[in-house]
């Protein structure tokens, strides 16, 4: 990825704003029994996020603003700080002072949300190509369900982890992305999102450290929030986190688990060759980290490439999915765990959704069983292929990275425009995007705006849609954005 720049001029200027968004922030501490100062100010600033009076993207008053305004120590202002950037409703900036962080929810995340486009072109939401040949194979899976006794997947609730022959498939589709697995240390899950939340919930506290990229997936992010973890990123470049910065990480203690995405990384596209994943998965067993290996993209890939997993039997978790790489709507995950976590694991699925949804998981066994499911994927790799042209032919000088079996692309911001305005500019054109701020995990992130190319799209419909991100990006943005301020 490349550094980003913006003109002094245009910088300057949305510093200024971002000061007036707060100038009239007077926060009052309502004294409550047994309540300390720093946890009612904590308080506060959630509620009046909560409630817009603190925006997303505001600049926060410094430390030593806040505590002169309200008679409280410094280090009062920097717990409450400290607490609201480890829930997600902050985000500290070397150099630059505290912003409100846009939150993953149906509010904040207007542009990643799966809802009827109508004539919105929606590039805002990683998913896979559907074509008629996903069609197809759904109306014969129903047709051939239809006809049959289903009495053995649709009676049955337990085992907890998953039916027998669910697994026995499972241990075929793990086999050929590098992971061998009994059938004791795998849970059939609804989805990855699933599978990457009962991972972390059985390994980390709350308040514990967890790694990952510095721009990763915000789901992690949505889990911080939800367990209560304090997640920091990790530099990157093009094939992820660096293993330099990981082991400087552990050395300074207290990191319990790294998650991360090796292969074609939201948002980024980064892919983790052989050797960096050797590296990474050696610096784990040196310090006794866990490793949550997210590899929902890994199935797309043409070339084989090691698991960390395999490299970490008693510390390494596996999850991936259908979803991403054979049918959207088929949310089934395989999660191979550690042998010792397999009764964790499954008591934690059992306390949140009892199981996984047994039909799914009968149509993903029925495909990898008869071909249909690698045949799809075939179908995948072609489509995203020549969508990829199109992003290269397009938008060549603007793309920061991708790769050409990525569901998205990484472009980098013209130094005359902020994420923002780009995104605003084009949700007037009717093109949804999304900034980074969703992705942002710390740790010296870069700037940049995702495209997904996933979807039922026209390569007229997305070529048209290319070309007008292009145009915009090549336009001087506006002298007043009434948008920004209304």
């Amino acid at each position: 990825m490349h550094e980003l720049t913006r003109s002094p001029i245009h910088r300057d200027a949305q510093i200024h704003l971002d000061e007036a968004l707060t100038a009239d922030w007077k926060p009052i501490l309502v004294k409550r029994k047994g309540a300390t100062k720093h946890k009612l100010l904590t308080e506060r600033i959630i509620a009046d996020i909560d409630a817009d009076i603190l925006p997303a993207h505001a600049r926060m008053p410094t430390h030593r603003d806040l505590a002169r305004q309200l008679g409280v120590s410094v280090q009062t202002v920097s717990l409450s700080y400290k607490e609201a950037e480890r829930r997600g409703y902050l985000r500290g900036e070397v150099g630059r002072g505290t912003f409100v962080r846009s939150r993953v929810t149906e509010k904040a995340d207007r542009f990643m949300l799966d809802r009827d486009p109508g004539e919105i072109v929606d590039l805002s939401i990683v998913r896979a190509i559907y074509t008629q040949a996903h069609e197809d194979a759904s109306r014969t899976a129903m047709r051939r369900l239809s006809q049959g006794d289903n009495s053995a997947f649709m009676r049955p609730c337990r085992p907890i982890a998953g039916l027998e022959q669910h697994r026995a498939a499972a241990q075929t589709w793990l086999r050929d992305l590098g992971v061998e697995a009994a059938k004791d240390r795998i849970l059939i899950t609804n989805g990855a999102a699933h599978g990457l939340f009962l991972a972390v919930a059985a390994i980390v506290r709350p308040g514990e450290i967890v790694l990952t990229e510095n721009l990763t997936d915000h789901g992690i992010i949505g889990l911080a929030n939800v367990l209560g973890f304090t997640l920091r990123g990790l530099p990157t470049d093009q094939e992820g986190i660096l293993v330099e910065a990981f082991e400087e990480a552990c050395a300074a203690g207290g990191v319990t688990a790294l998650v991360l995405v090796p292969s074609l990384g939201n948002p980024t596209s980064h892919l983790m060759g052989a050797e960096r994943r050797r590296a990474v998965a050696e610096v784990a067993r040196r310090y006794g980290v866990y490793v949550v290996e997210d590899e929902v993209y890994k199935p797309l890939l043409e070339t084989p490439l090691p698991s960390i997993t395999e490299m970490l039997p008693d510390l390494g978790f596996f999850v991936t999915s259908f979803t991403k790489s054979v049918l959207t709507g088929l949310r089934v995950g395989y999660l191979v765990v550690p042998p010792q976590y397999s009764i964790r694991v499954a008591s934690i699925m059992r306390v949140t959704t009892w199981s996984a949804t047994n039909l799914p998981a009968e149509i993903a066994t029925m495909w990898v069983e008869d071909g249909t499911a690698r045949s799809l994927i075939e179908v995948q790799r072609r489509e995203v292929r020549a969508r990829q042209t199109l992003v290269a032919d397009l938008l060549r000088e603007h793309i920061a990275h991708t790769h050409p079996l990525s569901l998205c692309a990484w472009l980098k911001v013209p130094p005359r425009w902020t994420e923002e305005g780009l995104v605003r500019a084009l949700a007037q054109k009717n093109i949804a995007v999304t900034p980074s701020d969703p992705f942002m995990a710390g740790g010296g992130s870069k700037g940049g705006i995702r495209i997904c190319i996933g979807g039922r799209l026209s390569h007229a419909t997305l070529g048209r849609s290319l070309q007008t991100i292009s145009d915009t990006f090549e336009q001087l943005p506006p002298v007043f954005d009434v948008s920004s301020i209304a």
